[in-house]
């Protein structure tokens, strides 16, 4: 079949899975085909937790070389991928050694340590990071000493190292370097007099990070099919790249990208650094243009795919299709955990040790599937409130709409219980906005599309919604109520700014 225009492909890292999908402009809307899907599992060795980068990159080569062969004319590809994990690299920018996974426990300790050199609230002040065990600054701190460490003289966060090995070009894109808690969140360069203070190498950080929508370089001679395609700089963050494909009309919408973690937050012009935002444990990251995506991170959906994968090792294979159905029978009145409770982190029982948690809170152990999923589906719906109360309080502004996307717009479940307990109308899709980000990019990298709106029109336009009506208000304040009475979290005072 002839295609009308260049088409551009699209490479999407999850944490749970990764994809190849090629879209084209056509009029008014984007089109949009899947080549490859592949899984993403970590792999345990005797030092710890790693990602399988090697396999993922030969993935990506298939579903590359489907993508040019389907396509008359493939004018770009663009990486994005999950935050905060990295490679080190030597003066030759070989890879040294496998990169950890964010969820080895090697940074046990490690944020302790970084409070001792670098006070929190200076750390915060300068690159407005939610504090979390997982962020690069404190895997560094972990590895530091090592032999990899010792030797390094360049990092590269997921995205850039893909992009390092398709085209021989390293650069480090400003959305995905903002998760490493250690670029300066006003100027967008490296600090690293921060790097120093807090005993890691600033060498590493060798080049200030780049914007999304550059040419980093064409594809390797020895790439077969797709040698010689331009490979552009994207929103190299998935949620970067997710908030630009959503399709925002009002500043009173907040964004939830729904999937392994949960991101939920609002747009705005310039970083918040304050005390407030502080105390809340707020993140800044980098966004498209000079934004700031102000918003927290909450555990996510991780915690049905781990109880999931502790089932089916008790011969209990349930699909995700059937968590859901099981948990939308299963009365409201179930337990409630916090689900960033460190416990519910690292990889293991997951079931069993949200049951714990529980019964610590002196509630009844939920113990068939349906129970616990009801568990984590309703913990998470208070837990986007409780965020939501943090934005508004921070922000100042009133907040009624959220828009879900990636992954779990799907869970129709979690979206009604998400729009019953914050009281918000909710706006599921897209599905694949993370993708459809990453293609937006490259066209108007090219010259395509002009701005953000107009990529959200094209959005708006190209994929369908569907829309949850909040329901039930006295239920959803005493199961809130409930919530934060088993957590221990503090209500944030909303005021308004005056009009």
């Amino acid at each position: 079949m002839t295609e009308l225009g260049p088409s551009f492909a699209a490479v999407d890292l999850g944490a749970e899975s990764g994809r190849v999908i090629v879209g084209r402009l056509s009029g008014e809307r984007i089109d949009m085909r899947e080549e490859h899907r592949f899984a993403n599992a970590p792999v345990s060795l005797p030092d710890g937790l790693h990602w399988n980068v090697l396999s993922l990159f030969s993935e990506i080569l298939t579903g590359l070389t489907r993508a040019a062969a389907g396509s008359d004319h493939l004018a770009g590809i663009g990486i994005d991928a999950w935050g905060v994990d990295y490679g080190l690299l030597d003066g030759s920018r070989r890879l040294l050694g496998l990169p950890f996974h964010y969820r080895d426990r090697r940074t046990e300790g490690m944020m302790e340590l970084a409070d001792e050199r670098v006070p929190a609230p200076e750390l915060y002040g300068r690159t407005g990071i939610q504090r979390m065990p997982i962020n690069t600054v404190y895997q560094l701190l972990a590895e530091a000493g090592t032999p990899a460490a010792e030797v390094a003289e360049h990092i590269a966060l997921i995205p850039d190292l893909i992009g390092m090995w398709l085209t021989g070009s390293l650069a480090n894109e400003i959305t995905i370097a903002s998760t490493s808690g250690l670029l300066d969140a006003r100027t967008g360069r490296w600090a690293r007099d921060v790097a120093a203070a807090l005993g890691l190498r600033p060498e590493i950080f060798s080049g200030d990070p780049i914007e999304p929508g550059v040419l980093l370089g064409a594809s390797r001679p020895d790439l077969d099919e797709i040698a010689g395609t331009p490979v552009w700089t994207v929103a190299a963050h998935d949620t970067a790249s997710a908030f630009v494909a959503t399709p925002v009309t009002s500043p009173a919408a907040a964004i939830l990208s729904s999937g392994t973690w949960s991101l939920l937050g609002v747009e705005t012009e310039s970083p918040v650094l304050d005390a407030a935002a502080a105390a809340a444990n707020l993140t800044n990251e980098r966004g498209i243009d000079g934004t700031t995506r102000l918003l927290r991170n909450v555990m996510g959906l991780w915690l049905v795919q781990e109880c999931r994968r502790s089932w089916q090792r008790r011969g209990l294979p349930l699909d995700y299709g059937e968590l859901q159905a099981l948990a939308a029978i299963e009365r409201d009145d179930v337990a409630l955990v916090d689900p960033d409770h460190p416990d519910l982190l690292r990889p293991g029982d997951l079931p069993e040790r949200i049951a714990q948690l529980c019964e610590v809170s002196g509630q009844k152990r939920p113990r068939e599937p349906g129970e616990v999923m009801r568990t984590i589906l309703v913990s998470l719906a208070c837990k986007y409130n409780f965020v939501l109360e943090q934005l508004r309080s921070v922000t100042h502004r009133a907040i009624d709409v959220i828009h879900v996307i990636g992954g779990g717009s799907r869970n129709r479940a979690l979206c009604q219980l998400t729009a019953d307990i914050t009281g918000c109308r909710v706006t599921a899709g897209p599905v694949e906005a993370t993708a459809l980000g990453n293609l937006l990019v490259q066209a108007r990298a090219v010259g395509l599309v002009a701005s953000v709106s107009q990529m959200r029109a094209l959005t708006a336009a190209s994929v369908s919604t569907e829309a949850y009506e909040p329901s039930g208000a006295g239920l959803r304040a005493a199961v809130y109520e409930r919530f934060l009475a088993l957590t221990g979290l503090t209500r944030p005072t909303y005021e308004p700014t005056p009009a």
